[in-house]
């Protein structure tokens, strides 16, 4: 139904009515149709005819490009094309395929391959190095059709499937065997005989097979021999032949003994028990016997001595390894020389010499070399230049040496052999750029000497590195780089400067003559190397080198890497185009260049887009890289497309053709006009407007309008032509009111196309159509991009509808979209394509007639497309090794508008590729992708797991140890898979550890060395054999600065880190790392070096320079290197001082104190002072010099200098001397005490314009006399001291009053008076009594009172003064008198203060009764009175002294109560009072019962 009508037969007679037709094709479907023709032209063709289906018939073709290639020894891969389509005859059901050995008669064997779709043959079960003859033909449900041509091929070569014949084997010599023998029979050889190979092995040693290979001989017998073999050994001799494939079988072993030949040189020949007369003489079995050493004769020794020719002669035994040698006349004369040979039937073997000399048991050597000196330092061996000593008497000297590095251990270099008096020694085989430093000794056979001093130490030169980095493994990277990996040198293998250590890489192509390539690494320690820029699926072969300052080391030994398969990085060339028809353009295109495949071509795309109408390109796969043409079909007509060609791989596309090519297809009859309207209508006129067809399919040339009366003729229509510009056309004079049939159609240069018919009514009654209703969208229709819309139409308005237009939403937030405006106004339902799946969407539809629009319908239901596979694959896959047999597996997630529903999972597809090496020699052309599976061998073929869409990462396991792997992902969802992601490589077998090392322990070892060991990581997790470890070190409290790295290359687990700091904490932390790169670090891991001896002082300084005195001060030293203790200070004079030289050593203990004041100097004398601090020992010492003042420039004397003393204090007075060279900044003072001698300061930092100072005497010490001078200070330093002034005792002068007589006699004095007074007391108080208080106006009278002087000395005053109580108070307050106490109660006259006082209510009654107080309270009280009077005493009513008393209405509230009182108190009756002397005041005590006088600082009353 896609293909167009062609003319089949063009000159049918006009009388005939039936016709046959021929040359049509098999198994297709026809329709007919006939049209009469006269001289005006074609008439209209007839309807057609139905359709007919011609039967099928066998292919009329064979398959084409036939091609067979040998797969292995028994097998053919037959690949091939199938025949072209139009040969099919019907729809192809497969292939038979048949064989049989070429040019022999005989019946073909068969093979039925069932499917079309496969067009390879993998045929099996052949004969190893046999020719075939290859036959295929296609078959159909019709039969089978032509075979091919027959095509001839091959199997591979085997290997031979017999041994040689006829063997037989000779030994010719002690060393060499002859073979000869005859070649397998030829059909058991299974290819072309590349040639043969001889075999020998020990009997005792299977393993060491010696193998000679021998060219073939298609001649007669065949003869070898191997030569180069043990004597008199046995051999197993075998004899095998081989072809390209491998070794054919070997022939039946035969035992055969090399001759006998003469024995070798005994071996360990010793002498013992050495005495002046006898030895004993030691030997071992020669190692090599070379025969049967007889019993008869067995060894010989023979001894002469040194200058006579006389020999002797002793034979032993073979099973003798000892023999004591005597003579009666002493062996004393000189040396010996013994000869020791073994022998074997009638031949003698090689001689031993052994020299001695024998006089009696000789000593040790007498002592060590000495003068050791080196000279001709070279990389390898220097000379050692050493005094000859005595060796005692024995006649052979050996001398060892030995090297030592930083806290090494002596190890032996060199042994050596030498005559006594020989006096030089050159060391070989020493390493290059390292330190040695020597020591040797002498060794007889009693023993050896002691070692000699060490020489001084050496460092040899450098020299280029010996050996190649070892390991050297390359993988694939990328399609344009390389992965390069190797073991680096270790450190002892540099032979240079560490920083000037490094790699150079060397890489070419092996099948180019281009020179090769270089890559420089400056990093000793990098392990691996990524070479970019390479080309793409391609071998290389690369060498590794260690290089330093000096010079390059040898190349490693070549490796080959291949890079990774990629796109085509050049497009198909010579791309053309050609239409074919309307709707066809033939493309054709070559391959693209080989160099620019980049792997096997699978295909190639073809892209193309309508220009200025698709707005993405759609594209054509071919499959296969054999088909280089391709016709495109179903192609808009008219239309200029844009194509391109790529080529793809597995791997992914390449790159398109450029520039774009451009081709039209062929025009044809153009579509319909559409949104045909008529705007204006009349009763008998009417306008038409129009629009060009949306398919012209060529250039519109014009349109053509006919219109009849609707219920006229068909035939009647009225026809009118316009140009192809024209768009509207008026027809008149038509009917009123009438219905009219227009049709509309453009035309071509390939004649009218399909016409557009509306209906018109010639009237003025129009309106707008109604909108459609009823819109539905069947559940049924809904697909994943395209629903079906169903409706229907409204009111047409009077006016036929002439198209409708349906807009689409996407939900929630799209805006309305016009999906198409020229649907049929016939229509009732319309197809929406191109819509995203799983989206959901509403639909609304509008009618349009010639008045205009209508109105939207009712928006549908939102309706949802349904799932549709993922759009696209996870992105950014990346795959890495994890384990040994597992890999880690991360993707992204494809982009949320692609997944098209819900995302179920992802799929994992994996398969085992074919090694690199043997990759590379697989050929680059595959005609067909069935060829690259059958490449594959039957372990690659794709394993699949699935993984959740929760997940982004998957860990495949159970993998094979070093294969590569291919991944593949792909997104799935409920209805299918997404497209398979470019396919990625991984390397399976290599690992980082997983896990760190273990058990890690630190050792201190010196101050200077800790040892750290550790265990490997446990071996499930060390993912490949380790290669060695990272030990990552530094101090505890700042790493960022001191963190250093060391790396070992071998697996051994013990290290000195060597070099630190003393008695600092170190962290370590370990790492172990293979080939594929570093584990884990351990946790750190603390250790402490030990202490060692501190660093030098920081400084040295003085200060307070005078002639006899000064400070010194020193610092911490930089390097503690442990716990201070403490400082040494060494002083002593420069010279000796009156004949003497004096050292003082001072030690200081801790670290808090770094001063010293040195008192002992004597004047412009210069001392050596040394100061060393001390930890575990003592560190080396800071020195200095300083000179005892006075210093140059400094002031003069002071002169005048005088000392006062008084009581308390000493004054120093004194005259400013002479300036020195700068004025004078101040004084100090020193004073020399009489209990030490020794001057030192005294006071410092005195004013310059004093001339005095004052001294307590409490700062002196009591008893001791003290002689002062005075020393001026200016910027120079310290002047000359004054002359000393006269000598004062610091005895303090004790007062008359504190003299323990005054003391005594003032004791009893007091005693005497407090007696008397006491007396009187008691005679007063027994006459007096209590008296009443008057109503306030009774005055009371005292004739005597009591004073107390306390001015420093008790003083006691009588008085007989009368007192008026009531007139001193009228005085002091111009008021009556206040209240008086009562001995008995109180009461108060006056109102106003009858019931207050001081402004406080009583809280008690008028009538109170007294406490009675002793005179032992008042005591006890009187310093509490004095602190903290009380508030309410009345007794301060009554003081006597007028300075102290005041009224107390006129007193402020808690003002301080008088210190001194003198209170009395009166009574009626008169008693007498006791009278209690105190420190502060007298009071008076009534001596009556009940009787109370308010005491000084107590209130009596409350």
């Amino acid at each position: 139904s896609d293909s167009p009508w062609k003319v089949h037969l063009s000159n049918v007679g006009p009388e005939m009515t039936g016709v046959t037709v021929r040359g049509l094709t098999p198994a297709r479907t026809y329709q007919f149709r006939v049209c009469a023709v006269n001289q005006v032209g074609k008439g209209q063709y007839s309807a057609e005819t139905s359709r007919l289906m011609l039967p099928e018939e066998p292919p009329s073709a064979p398959p084409k490009n036939i091609v067979a290639s040998g797969r292995t020894n028994q097998s053919i891969m037959v690949q091939w094309q199938p025949p072209p389509e139009t040969e099919h005859n019907g729809v192809l059901r497969g292939y038979i395929l048949r064989y049989r050995l070429a040019g022999l008669p005989g019946e073909h064997q068969q093979r039925n391959i069932t499917s079309p779709e496969v067009n390879y043959c993998l045929v099996t079960e052949l004969i190893i190095w046999t020719q075939y003859e290859i036959q295929v033909a296609a078959y159909n449900g019709a039969g089978l059709g032509v075979f091919s041509r027959a095509v001839t091929e091959y199997t591979l070569q085997g290997v031979p499937t017999a041994p040689p014949q006829n063997v037989q084997t000779e030994a010719v010599n002690s060393t060499t065997i002859q073979f000869l023998w005859n070649p397998p029979p030829q059909q058991f050889i299974n290819g072309i005989n590349q040639g043969y190979k001889l075999l020998a092995w020990p009997a005792e040693v299977p393993e060491a097979t010696t193998v000679v290979t021998i060219a073939p001989d298609f001649h007669g017998v065949h003869h070898g021999y191997i030569t180069n073999l043990k004597k008199f050994t046995a051999y197993f001799t075998s004899v095998l032949c081989f072809t390209t494939p491998g070794d054919g079988p070997p022939s039946t072993p035969q035992l055969i003994w090399t001759h006998e030949d003469k024995p070798g040189a005994v071996g360990h020949l010793s002498f013992t028990e050495i005495l002046d007369t006898s030895l004993k003489v030691s030997w071992q079995e020669p190692l090599e016997r070379n025969g049967v050493i007889t019993v008869r004769e067995g060894s010989r020794k023979s001894w002469e001595r040194r200058g006579c020719k006389a020999c002797k002669t002793h034979t032993v035994k073979q099973e003798t390894h000892t023999e004591k040698i005597q003579e009666k006349s002493g062996l004393t004369t000189a040396s010996l020389p013994l000869i020791l040979t073994a022998l074997k039937a009638h031949k003698e073997g090689c001689i031993t010499l052994g020299v001695l000399s024998s006089e009696s048991p000789p000593p040790l050597p007498s002592e060590s070399p000495g003068n050791i000196s080196l000279r001709n330092v070279s990389t390898p061996s220097p000379l050692q230049r050493y005094g000859a000593v005595t060796c005692g008497r024995s006649a052979v000297c050996q001398g060892q040496v030995g090297a030592i590095g930083d806290e090494e251990e002596w190890v032996s270099l060199y042994e050596e052999e030498n005559e006594p008096d020989a006096q030089m020694l050159e060391i070989p085989n020493l390493t290059p750029y390292t330190h040695y430093r020597f020591r040797m000794r002498q060794v007889n056979v009693v023993g050896a000497s002691p070692f000699s001093q060490s020489s001084r130490v050496i460092q040899t030169l450098q020299a280029p590195p010996d050996v190649a980095p070892t390991s050297i493994t390359v993988r694939t990277a990328s399609e344009t780089s390389l992965r390069l990996r190797w073991v680096p040198l270790p450190d002892s293998q540099y032979n240079g400067n560490p920083e000037s250590v490094g790699y150079r890489i060397k890489y070419w192509r092996p099948d180019l003559q281009a020179p090769a390539l270089a890559q420089v690494i400056h990093d000793r320690l990098e392990r691996e190397f990524t070479i970019e820029g390479l080309e793409e699926w391609t071998e290389y072969e690369l060498q590794v080198q260690a290089f330093n300052a000096i010079g390059a080391g040898p190349w490693s030994e070549v490796v080959r890497g291949r890079t990774r398969e990629s796109v085509p990085s050049a497009a198909p060339e010579n791309v053309s185009a050609e239409a074919v028809s309307s709707t066809q353009i033939l493309l054709t295109w070559a391959s693209v260049p080989e160099q620019d495949q980049n792997g096997l071509i699978l295909g190639y795309k073809i892209l193309f887009r309508a220009k200025d109408l698709d707005p993405e390109p759609r594209s054509h796969v071919v499959r296969g890289n054999h088909t280089q043409s391709a016709l495109l079909a179903g192609l808009r007509k008219f239309v200029l497309y844009e194509l391109q060609v790529l080529a793809f791989t597995r791997i992914g596309n390449g790159v398109p053709s450029s520039p774009l090519v451009l081709e039209r297809t062929k025009d044809d009859a153009p579509g319909p006009p559409v949104r045909l309207v008529f705007p204006e209508v009349r009763l008998t006129s009417v306008r038409i407007v129009w629009q060009p067809p949306e398919e012209p399919n060529g250039i519109v040339l014009g349109y053509q309008i006919a219109y009849r009366l609707a219920s006229s003729s068909p035939n009647t229509f009225t026809t009118v032509e316009v140009g192809a510009t024209v768009r509207q056309f008026t027809a008149t004079e038509l009917a009123p009111e009438s219905a009219y049939i227009f049709r509309l159609s453009a035309k071509t240069r390939q004649g009218w196309g399909e016409p557009l018919e509306a209906t018109v009514i010639t009237t003025e009654k129009r309106e707008r159509p109604a909108p459609p209703r009823e819109l539905l969208v069947p559940q049924a229709e809904v697909t994943a991009r395209s629903l079906r819309l169903q409706w229907v139409p409204g009111s047409d308005g009077a006016s036929p509808i002439r198209y409708f237009t349906v807009q689409v939403r996407e939900l929630p937030g799209g805006e309305w979209q016009t999906y198409s405006s020229s649907v049929s106004h016939e229509a009732t339902a319309c197809a929406v394509e191109r819509l995203r799946p799983f989206t959901s969407y509403k639909l609304r539809l509008k009618a349009t007639n010639d008045i205009g629009d209508s109105d939207f319908s009712a928006e549908t239901d939102a309706v949802t497309t349904l799932q549709d596979v993922p759009g696209e694959p996870p992105s950014f896959i990346s795959v890495t090794p994890h384990t040994t047999s597992s890999v880690l597996i991360q993707w992204r997630p494809p982009r949320d508008e692609s997944l098209n529903g819900l995302l179920q999972g992802y799929r994992i597809y994996y398969r085992e590729l074919e090694s690199e090496a043997s990759s590379a020699t697989v050929s680059k052309t595959l005609k067909t992708p069935s060829a690259l599976r059958a490449e594959l061998t039957a372990q690659s073929s794709f394993k699949t797991v699935n993984s959740s869409s929760t997940l982004t990462t998957y860990e495949l396991t159970r993998l094979k140890r070093y294969r590569r792997y291919e991944v593949i992902l792909t997104a799935y969802n409920i209805i299918g898979e997404s497209p398979a992601s470019a396919p990625v490589e991984v390397f399976v077998g290599e690992a980082a550890p997983a896990m760190a090392p273990q058990n890690i322990q630190v050792t201190p070892l010196t101050a200077s060395q800790l040892e750290v060991s550790w265990d490997p990581p446990p071996p499930e997790s060390q993912n490949g054999n380790i290669q060695g470890y990272k030990v990552y070190y530094w101090e505890a409290d700042s790493q960022n600065e001191t963190e250093k790295m060391k790396v070992l290359f071998l697996p051994e687990t013990v290290l000195k880190l060597k070099n630190l700091t003393s008695h600092t904490q170190y962290l370590v932390s370990i790492s172990a790392f293979n080939a594929a790169g570093d584990g884990p670090q351990s946790d750190p891991r603390q250790g402490r070096t030990h202490q060692a001896a501190p660093g030098t002082p920081s400084f040295l300084a003085f200060s307070e320079i005078t002639s006899t005195t000064l400070n010194v001060s020193w610092g911490e030293p930089a390097a503690a290197n442990g716990v201070l203790q403490g400082y040494r200070v060494v002083y002593e004079p420069l010279a000796p001082v009156q004949g003497v030289s004096k050292v003082v050593t001072v030690d200081v203990k801790g670290n808090w104190r770094r001063w010293l004041k040195v008192r002992d100097l004597t004047k412009g004398v210069t001392y050596f002072f040394r100061v060393q601090a001390r930890t575990i020992a003592y560190g080396p010492e800071l020195q200095a010099n300083v000179t005892a003042g006075p210093a140059e420039g400094s002031p003069g004397s002071p002169r005048d200098v005088l000392v006062t003393k008084s009581a308390s204090e000493l004054t120093l007075q004194w005259t400013e001397g002479n300036a020195g060279r700068t004025p004078t900044t101040g004084y100090v003072i020193e004073a020399r005490p009489s209990d030490e001698g020794l001057w030192d300061v005294f006071a410092k930092d005195i004013p310059r314009g004093a001339t005095s100072y004052t001294v307590s005497l409490d700062k002196l010490r009591q008893g001791v006399t003290y002689e002062f001078r005075v020393v001026a200070v200016n910027q120079a330093g310290y002047g000359e001291p004054s002359s000393p002034s006269t000598a004062v005792s610091a005895q303090v002068e004790t007062p008359f009053y504190q003299e323990w007589w005054f003391l005594l006699v003032m004791a009893l004095s007091s005693l005497i008076v407090i007696l008397l007074l006491v007396f009187a007391l008691v005679l007063h108080g027994q006459n007096r009594r209590y008296r009443s208080c008057s109503t306030g106006k009774s005055i009371s009278n005292m004739e005597e009172t009591l004073t107390l002087d306390n001015g420093g000395f008790a003083a006691l005053e009588l008085n007989s003064r009368h007192l008026n109580v009531k007139n001193t108070f009228l005085k002091k307050n111009g008021t009556r008198s206040p209240p008086r106490p009562s001995p008995g109660g109180l009461h108060y006259s006056d109102e106003d203060i009858c019931n207050k006082y001081n402004g406080a209510v009583l809280t008690e009654s008028a009538n109170l009764k007294e406490k009675s107080v002793d005179a032992s309270e008042s005591e006890g009280t009187d310093s509490e009175s004095e602190d903290a009077p009380p508030q309410h005493s009345f007794v301060n009513h009554y003081m006597s002294d007028p300075t102290y008393y005041n009224s107390w209405k006129r007193r402020a509230p808690g003002g301080r109560a008088p210190h001194r009182y003198e209170a009395v108190a009166g009574s009626e009756a008169g008693p007498h009072l006791h009278t209690v002397v105190t420190t502060q005041s007298a009071v008076f005590a009534p001596t009556g019962s009940g009787a109370r006088t308010p005491l000084t600082g107590f209130s009596s009353f409350v």
